[in-house]
């Protein structure tokens, strides 16, 4: 059996019951006497019995209108608090947002992003996952993540993608390595170098290679998956790498030095990466609003300087 009864007569229902008078009840519901007296005979007659008992001096419920009243009650109770959780969810007071970001994007643009979004928003979720970027992509079709920032790739076409910005190139090397005296250094500088290399699988390794596809740069004989096994190898002298501004970071505390690549051909760009013709949750609409402003045109670069 299917019923259709409105919210606003379950609200007349409780308005006679507690006025217990027809043009009080209808006064609060802001219609006439006879329009009101409609809704509650429409509400019997879909209950299949009367749930009101009327005299010349009183209202009251029949033992069935004693029944109905819980389950006036309950419904809308569960529909205020099914608008008030609405509500909350509109206001970004509650809900969830995931990222899914390369690990260097992860560990020093999008803490203080999060952090951030957090103070604005304590009742929103938040979650990170630091990922290569097929990892991340992978994340992004099983749903377990809202949005990710990763670097251009062979598998972008089904997904929508937006640029943030630019990621330079450094050299890292010791101080006392004679590039380590330029103030830039140029691709060809790097010939007969001895190049320690991230993994294949890397979008940094990806760039590195376009960058020095016409120079006779040595392989050192290293592929590594971290950078902060680049930055000890560099460190004893194995050779020197090229790596993006916003890794930096991971070579502050040796005594290495970093020079930017002067190059027009290569720069890593930053992407924002969103399930296509899909429409962001509010928690994640707002996050992807504060990445933006926050590491967006213009802000994406490192804010550290060369160690």
């Amino acid at each position: 059996m299917t019923t259709n009864i409105s919210t606003r007569l379950l609200y007349a229902f409780v308005a006679l019951e507690e006025s217990r008078h027809f043009t009080r009840a209808a006064e609060r519901c802001h219609t006439s006497q006879p329009a009101f007296s409609a809704m509650i005979r429409k509400l019997e007659d879909a209950a299949g019995t009367r749930l009101f008992e009327r005299d010349t001096r009183k209202v009251t419920l029949t033992p069935e209108g004693e029944l109905f009243s819980e389950v006036a009650h309950s419904l809308i109770a569960d529909i205020e608090a099914a608008f008030d959780d609405m509500a909350d969810y509109v206001a970004r007071k509650r809900g969830r947002v995931s990222i899914a970001a390369l690990p260097s994007l992860a560990a020093r643009a999008l803490p203080a992003v999060i952090a951030e979004y957090r103070r604005l928003y304590p009742g929103v979720a938040v979650s990170l996952h630091d990922a290569l970027s097929d990892q991340c992509l992978s994340l992004l079709r099983q749903r377990k993540a809202d949005l990710v920032l990763t670097a251009p790739g062979t598998e972008l076409a089904e997904f929508e993608t937006r640029v943030l910005g630019s990621d330079p190139f450094y050299l890292v090397c010791r101080r006392d390595h004679p590039l380590a005296k330029k103030r830039r250094v140029r691709p060809t500088d790097l010939s007969g170098q001895p190049i320690i290399h991230l993994a294949k699988s890397s979008s940094v390794r990806q760039y590195v290679d376009l960058l020095l596809r016409d120079v006779a740069a040595v392989h050192s004989g290293f592929e590594v998956e971290h950078l902060a096994t680049v930055a000890g190898l560099v460190e004893q002298g194995l050779g020197v790498s090229l790596v993006p501004e916003l890794t930096l970071f991971q070579f502050r505390l040796l005594d290495l030095a970093a020079i930017p690549l002067q190059t027009q051909a290569q720069t890593r760009p930053i992407l924002v990466v969103r399930r296509k013709d899909e429409t962001l949750s509010i928690a994640a609409a707002g996050m992807l609003e504060l990445i933006e402003q926050r590491i967006g045109p213009g802000a994406v670069r490192s804010k550290t300087t060369a160690p």
